[in-house]
């Protein structure tokens, strides 16, 4: 399997093709190798576009909603994140060439420690992961610049909106248990100034503020 031939595809077809224009965006998803993050078994399907299982219940993002959700950090380089949703440790690894430092919350600790392991082999070093509920973000490294939930919420978490910067970028998926919109929000004076970027489908965020099941 030519991983890298296929990388090149993916970025050709799938995120130039649909519209992703942030070139650095671009660039980190060019040189983080997908084939990493998913389970063996999957190896040959890295790069297709749809989503793929890792374990416990949970995916690995098709790589179009990965780049679409980077995107609209709009994450220029000095930045903290927070990620809610470690899961295999793509979208942190993409994050992670982009902002300054990264921050991710897992509830799993079997997928916290098989992330862990990977940023460890790829030498990534400025990422840091958390067991934890996620839905309540993580106030002690609080504010953050951008917040990324890759999850589905019944609502925005009140706690991730206390702990983002003024200023500072929300994108969560909101809705019911099968789909959801991808919500932008921006912090000013508090509040959030919310954008549509239209409907997705997560596994469910689950957690205090989250879905209790």
């Amino acid at each position: 399997m030519d991983f890298s031939r296929a990388r090149e595809e993916m970025i050709k077809y799938q995120i130039r093709g649909r519209g992703i224009k942030d070139e650095r965006v671009i660039w980190a998803m060019s040189v983080i190798p997908r084939e990493k993050f998913v389970l063996k078994e999957n190896e040959k399907e890295a790069y297709s576009d749809c989503p793929l299982p890792i374990g416990m219940g949970q995916t690995i993002s098709q790589p179009y909603m990965v780049a679409l959700m980077t995107e609209c950090l709009s994450l220029k380089g000095p930045e903290v994140v927070l990620e809610i949703g470690t899961g295999s440790g793509y979208q942190a690894a993409i994050l992670s060439k982009l902002a300054q430092m990264v921050y991710t919350i897992e509830r799993f600790k079997v997928l916290a420690e098989r992330a862990e392991k990977i940023f460890a082999e790829l030498g990534i070093k400025n990422i840091k992961v958390v067991i934890g509920d996620g839905t309540k973000g993580l106030k002690e490294y609080s504010p953050y610049d951008g917040i990324l939930v890759t999850a589905g919420a019944p609502e925005i978490p009140q706690p991730l909106v206390e702990q983002l910067k003024e200023g500072g970028r929300i994108v969560i998926p909101v809705g019911n248990s099968f789909s959801q919109d991808l919500l932008v929000g921006i912090k000013e004076k508090g509040k959030l100034k919310v954008h549509n970027r239209g409907s997705c489908v997560f596994v469910p965020l689950v957690g205090e503020y989250g879905w209790q099941h």
